[in-house]
Formats: C-alpha cells, sequence, structure tokens
C-alpha cells in the first residue's frame, strides 16, 4: 500500500471528552460550555466533520452520554474507568467495530482546530509514516510534552515535561495531542502501551515509542498555537471565546461587512452577514441570525434567531428574537423588541414598542409605545397589521386581532376587535373638564402644608 493511499482510506474520528473538568468549578461538563454560542465539543467536532469521516465516537465517562446528543451523526462510548488517554481510545473499539481505516484522534476540550490544520496533520502519512502528530511552536512558560525529532526531521518521541532532560526542554515543538493513524496499525499500537509509569496510567502519546520499536515511522504537523490550547478553566474559556470572536470579526470584514468598532461586536458561531452591512458599536448577535447585504445594525442592539433583510435598518438599542423576520428597507427603532413576527417591506416600528406573534404589512406604520398582547397567560395568539396601516401611539393590540390595509388606531387606544381596511378605530373614555378644579386644588395644598408647619 502507497502512503498516498493510506492516507486516503476512511478514518474515523475518536474525540476525548470523558474529563470532568474540575477546574471549571461547575455542574455542567466542560465540553458543554458554550463559546460563540456552540458548546466546546461541538466546536472541537466541527473540523473533522468537515473531512466527512466515516464514523465519529465521542468518548465519555458514565453517566455522561447525553454529552454527545448536540453533535450531529456522534455515537458515544463509555470510557467506564479513568485509566488514561489511550485507555479512553480503546474505549472506543467497540464502537468501530469491523471498521479497519485510519483513526483522527482529538480532545474534546480543544475547540478552536481548523479543517486546513487537520488536513495536514493527515498528510502527515504522506512519507509513509504510520502515526502523525500535531505540534506547535509554544511561547512563553508550559508543561507542555515535547516533540523531539530526529537529525532527518521524522518524530523520533514524545517527551513528557515532568521526565524531559534540560536540554529537551528547551525544544518548542510541543504536543497538542491530536494524533491521526494508519488503520493498518492503529489498534495494535495502542493496544501495546503499557501503563509503567507513576501515574499508573497508559498515555495515548506512548503511540510514537510503540510505532517507533516497531520500526514505523512517525511525523507531524504544525498548528498554530492558537488552534490548539485546551480548555480546563473559565479563564482559558475566556480566552477561547476571544480568540474565536477575532476570528470571526475578521471573517465577516473580510467578506465585505463593516465593523465601526470589531472589539465590541460578539458574534455566533453561525452569523451571516452579507455585503455591505454596517454594524455599530456594541452589538450582540445569538445563534441563527441572518443580516443581508446593505442593512444596518445599530449600536447597542441584540439580533438573535432573525432575518434583516437588504436595505433594513435595526436599532439602536433594539431587540430581535428568535423568528424575528425584518424585511426589506423596514426600519426598526430604538427600544423596539420583536418577537415571532414578520415585518415587511418598508414598514416601520420606530421607537418603544412591543411586537410579537404578529405580522406588519408592507409601509405600515407603528407608533411610540405599540404592544401587541398576544399571550392571555396560556396561549399566544396572533395581530395581524395590513399594508399601509397607521397604528397610533400607544396602541394596545389586543390578539387576536386584524387591521385591515390602510386602517388607522386612534393613539392611546385598547383595540379588542377587527379594523376594517381604511377604517379609524379609536377607544377612549371621554375626556371630562371641571372648571377651577386646578386652583381649588392647589389652595387646599397650601393649607394643609401651612397649617401641618
Amino acid at each position: 500500500m502507497t502512503a498516498d493511499t493510506a492516507r486516503s482510506r476512511p478514518f474515523a474520528v475518536i474525540i476525548l471528552a470523558a474529563g470532568k473538568g474540575t477546574r471549571m468549578r461547575s455542574d455542567i461538563p466542560k465540553v458543554l460550555h458554550k463559546i460563540a454560542g456552540k458548546t466546546v465539543l461541538g466546536h472541537a467536532a466541527s473540523a473533522p466533520q468537515a473531512l466527512d469521516p466515516a464514523h465519529l465516537v465521542i468518548v465519555v465517562g458514565p453517566g455522561m452520554e447525553h454529552v454527545v446528543e448536540g453533535v450531529p451523526g456522534a455515537i458515544a462510548a463509555i470510557q467506564t474507568e479513568r485509566l488514561g488517554t489511550a485507555h479512553a481510545v480503546l474505549a472506543a473499539r467497540d464502537a468501530l467495530a469491523g471498521f479497519d481505516g485510519n483513526l483522527m484522534i482529538l480532545n474534546g476540550d480543544v475547540p478552536l482546530i481548523r479543517t486546513d490544520t487537520l488536513r495536514d496533520l493527515q498528510h502527515g502519512l504522506d512519507g509513509g509514516a504510520a502515526v502523525s502528530v500535531l505540534g506547535f511552536e509554544c511561547s512563553g512558560p508550559h508543561a507542555y510534552g515535547r516533540l523531539i525529532v530526529d537529525e532527518a526531521g521524522a518524530l523520533d518521541r514524545i517527551v513528557e515535561n515532568k521526565d524531559a532532560t534540560a536540554a529537551e526542554k528547551t525544544a518548542t515543538l510541543c504536543n497538542s495531542n491530536a494524533i491521526f493513524m494508519d488503520g493498518a496499525h492503529a489498534w495494535d499500537i495502542l493496544s501495546a502501551i503499557d501503563n509503567d509509569n507513576a501515574q499508573g496510567e497508559y498515555y495515548l502519546p506512548d503511540v510514537v515509542k510503540v510505532a517507533r520499536a516497531r520500526g514505523l515511522a512517525c511525523s507531524f504537523a504544525v498548528a498554530p498555537e492558537d488552534e490548539v490550547h485546551g480548555i480546563n478553566s473559565r479563564s482559558e474559556l475566556a480566552r477561547a471565546e476571544g480568540l474565536l470572536q477575532a476570528r470571526l470579526r475578521a471573517r465577516a470584514m473580510d467578506e465585505g461587512a463593516t465593523l465601526i468598532a470589531p472589539d465590541t461586536v460578539f458574534f455566533s458561531h453561525d452569523t451571516q452577514l452579507g455585503r455591505d452591512v454596517v454594524v455599530e458599536p456594541h452589538v450582540v448577535f445569538g445563534p441563527g441570525a441572518v443580516v443581508e447585504d446593505g442593512a444596518t445594525i445599530k449600536a447597542f442592539s441584540h439580533v438573535e434567531g432573525a432575518r434583516v433583510a437588504t436595505g433594513a435598518s435595526v436599532g439602536p438599542f433594539a431587540r430581535l428574537r428568535p423568528g424575528a423576520d425584518i424585511g426589506s428597507g423596514a426600519k426598526i427603532g430604538n427600544f423596539v423588541e420583536v418577537k415571532k413576527a414578520t415585518i415587511e417591506a418598508g414598514a416601520k416600528v420606530s421607537h418603544l414598542s412591543y411586537i410579537g406573534d404578529a405580522r406588519i404589512g408592507e409601509n405600515a406604520n407603528v407608533g411610540a409605545g405599540t404592544i401587541t398582547c398576544n399571550y392571555d397567560g396560556y396561549d399566544k395568539h396572533f395581530t395581524d397589521i395590513g399594508a399601509g396601516a397607521f397604528i397610533g401611539s400607544n396602541t394596545s393590540l389586543v390578539a387576536p386581532v386584524i387591521i385591515g390595509d390602510g386602517g388607522f388606531t386612534g393613539s392611546g387606544s385598547v383595540i379588542t376587535k377587527d379594523v376594517s381596511a381604511d377604517a379609524l378605530a379609536v377607544e377612549r373614555a371621554p375626556q371630562k373638564e371641571v372648571p377651577g378644579w386646578a386652583a381649588k386644588f392647589r389652595a387646599r395644598k397650601e393649607k394643609a402644608k401651612k397649617k401641618g408647619a
């Protein structure tokens, strides 16, 4: 079998996620904490999934089967005892029974590896190696294992920091624990790893030692340092969030969006911005946000599960909740909240309003202080506002209710019945005036005040 054939064989991904993450001080498994709206494990699985593996197995501890539920196509393998990383990989063997392809082994708490980096790892088998290890050039003090390279440029061994000699500690090429193995040798190598060490554990980096002892070649690829840091604490989680946000901001600008103050904008992993979108400072995008070409998201707005169409304007201080669909050229102004509602082309909801479970027709205008009263304590009800309608300020629309095309509501009205097209609906108590009342009131109050003094 040629080296190219070995690399191109079908491969399975094994992701190690059995660690409890005690340093996170959390009831949530560390791989289920989120960065950019997606779990750490979800990120760790995304890059290899883009390479179309034949199988994806996630190794978890007892009672942690739920960890894999958010990763499409993944199956769980249980490591019943935590006896080391090589032992964890072997826990996936039954799940891959009958599969003799290559193995890609990754850590579930390393979320930022890119797909191209994993391709480089796969190419490590091009020269006939049985094992390819992903390394990185480490800056600053650290306790990572070192990749020791021989004079021919091949990977000779991996030395743990605590076992390294003074000379070996000068090496800057460090181990990320991401490994790609030729399926013709993988399980035999993994099964041969022993636990003859101070911790009595079976260590995955020993695949290199075993392979070299059998006369098999080992190679390495090099990743950017920022891609391979693991997450074991809240501060490391925050650091990963920062790195990913920087990546997402750069991508948005590269694809033609303007971010006026990039460091103040926070993206979800799946945020989509079109060309010539303008995002003002302090905007937050939650999962499922789509902003089409030429739209503007003004400062201090929050957009999640919503679509903003071409040329629309949102904010400042607006909130678009899941199901908000803002049409072309529509305007959502300051302190407006929209939930599960369609705002059609050219419509305006300019200030201080709540629009939920509703349709606002084309070119309709919704005045300040308008609310759709959509919830009766048990069920949600729909409000339908026709094209060209005008909703007066401080109107309460008690759903279910329909405002016909071109209909008007008077300011301060509570609308409980449908309004016909081009009609005006006003619901107010008659205004009553009592002549001289204010002067008498003030005189009475002043007299009482002097008496009390």
